[in-house]
């Protein structure tokens, strides 16, 4: 009876985990979890700015860096999320200066160095924009298994939006992953999370 009950709980067990662990049929429907202290990915970034400038992620020691995947072509998603990360900063008053905003094109056929210039810092002068080449955009993305690909609109080959992972990945001042902010994360949410890792980082 002993040995039944054991055998149960280790299915049990088992079972629990390969419902946690299932891959969605969509890679693009899975979030990762709001902490992401300790995860085996995310561990350093290095690609060149709109200025040709290499930048990679032991850069920012001391700053919480807040990186996230997109487009400047973008309806919604990539606008909201500078403008919400843009308006937490604000609110941070002096700790401002300790938040670092990057930015990865994954549409580098059309964001351009010059495009990125313009676009990004326009939503705040301190934010970053970095752009590799294809193989280069998928190597930084794959490392934070961020996930896009391109969605023809019409039969324009020259006319296409771009799905891709729409939350933004947050490391503390010593260059720790520590964070997911889905989007659609309030400013003042996101002035919580920034706050607590450098008040963390202080101690």
């Amino acid at each position: 009876m002993r040995k039944l009950v054991l055998i149960t709980m280790v299915l049990a067990a088992f079972a629990g985990c390969s419902s946690r662990k299932q891959p969605p049929k969509d890679p693009l429907d899975f979030v990762p979890p709001h902490d992401l202290s300790g995860a085996d990915y995310g561990k350093n970034f290095r690609m060149a700015d709109f200025d040709g400038k290499i930048r990679q992620l032991s850069d920012f020691t001391g700053r919480d860096v807040v990186l996230f995947f997109g487009y400047t072509h973008c309806p919604d998603v990539c606008p909201t999320t500078f403008t919400d990360l843009a308006q937490a900063r604000k609110m941070m008053g002096q700790d401002a200066s300790k938040v670092q905003v990057i930015f990865v094109t994954i549409d580098p056929d059309r964001d351009t160095d010059a495009i990125l210039k313009k676009y990004v810092p326009s939503f705040d002068p301190s934010f970053i924009g970095l752009r590799g080449n294809a193989a280069e955009t998928k190597k930084i993305a794959d490392e934070f298994h961020a996930v896009y690909r391109k969605v023809q609109i019409e039969d324009d080959m020259r006319n296409y939006a771009m799905d891709h992972t729409a939350g933004s990945f947050v490391f503390d001042p010593q260059g720790h992953l520590r964070l997911y902010m889905k989007y659609g994360e309030k400013p003042a949410e996101m002035k919580k999370d920034l706050e607590s890792l450098l008040k963390a980082s202080s101690q």
